[in-house]
Parts: C-alpha cells; sequence; structure tokens
C-alpha cells in the first residue's frame, strides 16, 4: 500500500488549497504502464470516497491536458526565451556552496533535474532568477510563481479545469518534497475561480502576501524540509 495526496481548490481566500492523503495498492516499478496503473489505483480510492473527476497532472496523465500541465512540458517565456518550468526552477537554486547554474535554463527537464552540480553545492539557500530572489519561506511561493507566470496568458482556456474536483500527480512523494505541480494547479483553480489571478501576479509580494497562508499551511510541509527540495 502507498499514500498519496489530491489536491482539492477551497476559492477561500484564507484558505485556497486542501489536500486529501489517500491510501492504496501500489504497483511497484518504473516503467510508463506500472505509474499509470498508481494512477488509476490513487483515483478509484478518491471516487470510492466521493472525489470525482480527478484529474492527474503529470507526464503519466490520460488526459492530453494533465500532460501539458506537467512541468516538465509546460513553458514559461522570458526575456532570454522559452524554457520549462522545470528547468526554471532547477537553475534559479542558490545554494550555500554555488548556483544559480543558468545554464540549466537551457536544459531540457530531465536533464535539468538531474544536474549532479544540484546534489553537490551545499544547502539550498534561495532561488535567484534573472536577479529576482526569492526565499526559502514561504516554501512554495518560488516554484508556484513560476507556475501560474507561465499559465496566466491560458487563463480563460484554463477555467476548463473547473469540472475536476481534484488534482493528483503520481510521481509527488510528500516523504521527499514539498512542490507539487497538481498542488499548484489546484492553487491556480482557486484564484481563477476568485477572479484574482491577475491581481496576485501584480508583483512578487503581492504574490507572497496571497498564497502564504497555504504555502505554509499543507500538512506534508509543516516540518522543515529545504534541504529535501534539492530532489523536487
Amino acid at each position: 500500500m502507498a499514500s498519496r495526496p489530491i489536491f482539492l481548490a477551497l476559492a477561500q481566500p484564507d484558505h485556497l488549497v486542501s489536500e486529501i492523503l489517500f491510501s492504496f495498492p501500489w504497483s511497484p516499478g518504473f516503467s510508463a504502464s506500472q505509474k499509470k496503473k498508481n494512477v488509476i489505483a490513487l483515483h478509484d480510492a478518491a471516487r470510492s470516497n466521493g472525489l470525482f473527476p480527478v484529474l492527474e497532472v503529470s507526464t503519466k496523465s490520460e488526459d492530453l491536458l494533465g500532460q501539458r500541465l506537467s512541468a516538465f512540458n509546460l513553458k514559461i517565456k522570458t526575456a532570454q526565451g522559452e524554457m520549462t518550468i522545470e528547468s526554471a526552477f532547477q537553475g534559479s537554486k542558490v545554494f550555500s556552496g554555488g548556483g544559480p547554474y543558468t545554464d540549466i535554463y537551457s536544459f531540457d527537464s530531465r536533464s535539468a533535474k538531474k544536474d549532479e552540480r544540484l546534489k553537490n553545492s551545499g544547502q539550498l539557500i534561495g532561488f535567484n532568477f534573472f536577479g529576482q530572489r526569492w526565499p526559502l519561506e514561504p516554501k512554495t511561493a518560488f516554484y508556484d510563481w513560476l507556475y501560474l507566470t507561465a499559465l496566466r496568458p491560458h487563463k480563460e482556456f484554463l477555467r476548463r479545469l473547473y469540472i475536476y474536483q481534484g488534482f493528483s500527480d503520481i510521481e509527488f512523494n510528500p516523504e521527499r518534497s514539498i512542490n507539487c505541480q497538481a498542488r499548484t494547479c489546484a492553487l491556480l483553480v482557486s484564484l481563477l475561480k476568485m477572479d484574482a489571478l491577475d491581481d496576485a501576479l501584480t508583483s512578487q509580494q503581492r504574490f507572497i502576501s496571497v498564497i502564504r497562508n497555504d504555502s505554509y499551511k499543507q500538512p506534508h510541509s509543516n516540518r522543515p524540509m529545504q534541504q529535501l527540495l534539492i530532489d523536487d
């Protein structure tokens, strides 16, 4: 058995995202077929508890929209060109012994995540994205900002996400990581329903004030895990 969270968009200013943990039979293995079995098992567990439909937000999703919303595929536009959210996130990490390693911006997502410098540069101390510095607290702020900034131009199209009661990411293990694309997708839906996305993205300070409570509130991130962010 395994346990994984599903994230719900609450659209409440003081609580934007809720997290529910479900247990289900785990199919071991690294093949795509095994991971899809786990997605189905997780969604079946949610359905048996009245939560349906659920969108898997990852490259393992059966839904094309879920695949496109994966941080491995989703791209953010910058003055220096496009890059995936994953490459932007990894390339912006600042460690006690080095970084940011901005050449990672040009890498594909898998290569970006596996770059050895991210494991050998000491403790993670923050982020620097083209000169804009982001702290480790609130825990999910920088990742959320990257993801939502990339999706902002498509906000009208993304209102179709309203049909989903929850969002999952089978690759996300709350014992090892903090940032999760499915959680941020639920955050997006909450802000869209509140017509608050544009306001939240007006400045870094405003964004942090909007998401601060939820960035701290997630059950899986209530304990110190900065060092584990290296694996995100």
